[in-house]
């Protein structure tokens, strides 16, 4: 199974007559690389394996330097086709979309990933329920305490957002006998009623959920959508598990009500990411907090290279590209 590298020493060098694309993985590592294009490993640092003007397709991958190693190189591309993420969203990327040059697609890995964030976002709903957050602080004391907690049986949970990951999620839910809600940007209409509501259906469904799985994307109109007005209208007790984005909520509104005791938490996604380490949530029994690991499992080396080489077929054949959020 390939791995991103995190070490280099290579020097930049100048290349041939084929498109030059940058990629998280070494090449002779990966299956049926297409023979139009050149590819080269870059892992995320400062050290590049040709002159960055060369280069045709950049995939970003955060390795040692972090994104803003990215930005960097973005910044000295000339020729750039295709900045490819392997993260499901890209609003990181929105203030450094001036740098790359016109003409430029920005694709992402919507989807790669959605299985496995999905699962996350099931476990933590599951483990909210039923008391695992206080049992795991009391294992560290060595008290045994039974206690009652939830069931999803019967209980109702909204998924809000219904691209890949909602949807997998919204899946999963069902064999535990849960009332699934789907909420979405746009509201979809079946034979029997709603299929989806839309989010003008939010305020008057809140109020009638035990739960709420965000899974919505970044934007200007989902930005702090669950702010202390929509958290008010959750019953006492309700569960909020958040795997999409951290701004998706706001984070004093929800401390708020997590410390008073009316609602729980459970959070792979914060706002600030991390949050600092002497931060309220931190210390609370009814908050459960994972460090953005939604798609970082066993499968994600696999699953990205896999889309990563089709991607690459789609563009040496001159195709489509999949995921293509915006062109600039």
């Amino acid at each position: 199974m390939p791995h991103p590298t995190t070490t280099s020493n290579r020097s930049t060098e100048r290349t041939g007559t084929k498109p030059v694309a940058w990629i998280p993985y070494e090449p002779k590592e990966l299956p049926e690389l297409p023979d139009g294009l050149e590819c080269h490993l870059w892992d995320g640092t400062d050290l590049y394996p040709t002159a960055p003007e060369d280069v045709r397709f950049l995939t970003g991958f955060p390795g040692a330097g972090g994104y803003e190693s990215l930005f960097a190189a973005v910044s000295r591309t000339t020729r750039l086709d295709v900045l490819q993420v392997l993260s499901s969203g890209y609003d990181y990327l929105v203030p450094h979309l001036d740098t790359l040059p016109p003409g430029t697609r920005v694709c992402t890995g919507q989807g790669v990933h959605a299985e496995a964030t999905a699962e996350l976002g099931v476990t933590l709903l599951l483990a909210s329920a039923r008391g695992v957050p206080r049992f795991a602080q009391r294992q560290r004391t060595g008290t045994w305490t039974p206690a009652v907690h939830t069931t999803l049986r019967d209980k109702r949970v909204m998924v809000v957002g219904q691209g890949a990951v909602g949807s997998a999620v919204a899946k999963r839910l069902g064999p535990f006998g849960c009332d699934v809600v789907r909420t979405a940007r746009t509201a979809r209409t079946g034979p029997g009623g709603p299929v989806v509501h839309g989010a003008a259906d939010l305020p008057a469904l809140l109020p009638t959920v035990d739960a709420v799985v965000l899974c919505a994307p970044l934007t200007e109109e989902t930005r702090g959508s669950f702010d202390a007005s929509r958290l008010a209208l959750l019953k006492d007790g309700a569960i909020l598990v958040n795997v999409g984005r951290g701004e998706l909520v706001d984070t004093g509104a929800l401390t708020h009500e997590v410390t008073s005791g009316r609602l729980r938490a459970a959070l792979d996604v914060t706002d600030p990411e991390p949050l600092p380490s002497g931060h309220p949530l931190w210390r609370q029994p009814e908050v459960l907090l994972t460090p953005h690991v939604g798609a970082f499992t066993d499968a994600f080396a696999d699953d990205s290279v896999a889309f990563l080489v089709r991607q690459l077929h789609r563009y040496a054949r001159g195709e489509d590209l999949a995921n293509t959020v915006l062109v600039r």
